[in-house]
């Protein structure tokens, strides 16, 4: 492909993103579709992370994206960043293959301070198992109760550490709901099928799948996004470039699909749209560097004090405009907007897309 297009308009670079995300223009067809597309989507937050599903995939509701959590046709697991994700269930072992060993390494001094030693970590791997083998997934409260019963203590930290380690080495894997929270499964049982790949076809895999779903993004987005170092994407993103084309824009270089460039031709979509995304969502989170979609005046907004707690945001025209917030349950429940104040007021075509994007919401929500 090795196409080249240097672009001066860079509003537009927010609208692009919004058909990779699969917000614009096509959608997502299923739930499993629409996550394994989007190769990982943040999920700290589960009702979060269930909406951001439900807003990519047009009449899909509530239930829907819990009913494949429980299936296990999605999971939700750390697979980078010591940060929960939705990935699809095939991709996670070659993910934690790829991450898991350089975020060892980085809270190995939180795991000294909290006397975690990796003779603990295969206690406590042996521990879960066979009670999860032999019962079925557990609650995180049943299984610090086996951790503590065998000897591995999980008061100040210790057991979600313990926890965390056993998931990132594939032994364990969060399961289907309880609520709002999820049981902890045995990851062979749950996901008896993984995809195997060398190291640098896996890189090289990742890439290729992070700038069809979150292009117009960079080497830098891409390096921040899983902590891999720069310097190995580097080398692995010269087996995929010839699938992506390069965007220029102020100088700096950006790639993304074939199919989403050619909407620089054809016709950006989203132009007139609004979207309703929650917080901690990838049209936000997926990027080191923001600013083409959220000005950096704003950002306090959107994050209040740098706490790591991101809003709900108004995306307008691939741009972030605002917050909302749900205010009341049930029937008279409502979306209410706060623009930013030196936001203009939306127009009347632009109010009537906020109205439907809430009533898309609420019927979410609704099922």
């Amino acid at each position: 492909m090795a196409a080249q297009a240097v672009l001066r308009d860079r509003r537009v670079m927010g609208r692009l993103r919004l058909a990779s995300q699969r917000l614009a223009g096509t959608a997502g067809t299923s739930v499993p579709e629409l996550v394994r597309w989007m190769t990982a989507m943040q999920a700290q937050d589960l009702p979060a992370a269930l909406w951001a599903v439900g807003a990519r995939v047009p009449g899909t509701g509530i239930t829907d994206v819990r009913a494949a959590i429980n299936a296990g046709t999605v999971v939700r697991s750390w697979p980078m960043r010591g940060t929960l994700h939705l990935v699809a269930p095939g991709d996670l072992r070659w993910m934690l293959d790829l991450t898991a060993e350089r975020l060892t390494k980085s809270i190995a001094g939180r795991h000294r301070q909290l006397e975690i030693t990796w003779a603990d970590i295969e206690k406590a791997r042996d521990l879960a198992l066979d009670r999860i083998l032999a019962d079925g997934p557990i609650s995180r409260a049943v299984l610090f109760k086996v951790f503590d019963a065998g000897g591995q203590p999980t008061q100040g930290q210790r057991g979600i550490h313990l926890l965390g380690a056993l998931c990132r080495h594939g032994w364990l894997v969060l399961g289907p709901l309880a609520g709002n929270q999820q049981l902890i499964a045995a990851f062979d049982n749950w996901i008896p099928a993984s995809r195997a790949m060398e190291r640098e076809e896996a890189v090289a895999e990742f890439l290729l799948c992070y700038f069809r779903s979150h292009g117009p993004a960079t080497l830098h987005d891409f390096a921040w996004w899983t902590r891999l170092p720069l310097t190995e994407v580097r080398a692995a993103f010269e087996n995929v470039r010839h699938e992506l084309v390069e965007l220029e824009l102020e100088g700096i270089s950006y790639w993304l699909s074939p199919q989403v460039a050619t909407l620089l031709d054809s016709g950006v979509p989203g132009a007139r749209s609004v979207h309703l995304l929650p917080g901690f969502d990838e049209f936000v989170l997926g990027y080191t560097d923001r600013t083409l979609v959220l000005d950096p005046g704003h950002s306090d907004l959107i994050v209040p004090g740098g706490n790591g707690v991101f809003k709900k945001t108004v995306v307008a025209a691939g741009k972030v405009i605002g917050t909302w917030a749900l205010h009341g349950t049930g029937p008279g429940a409502a979306v209410v907007p706060e623009l930013f104040g030196d936001i203009r007021p939306l127009k009347a075509e632009a109010q009537a897309a906020l109205a439907r994007a809430a009533k898309r919401y609420l019927a979410f929500l609704g099922d």
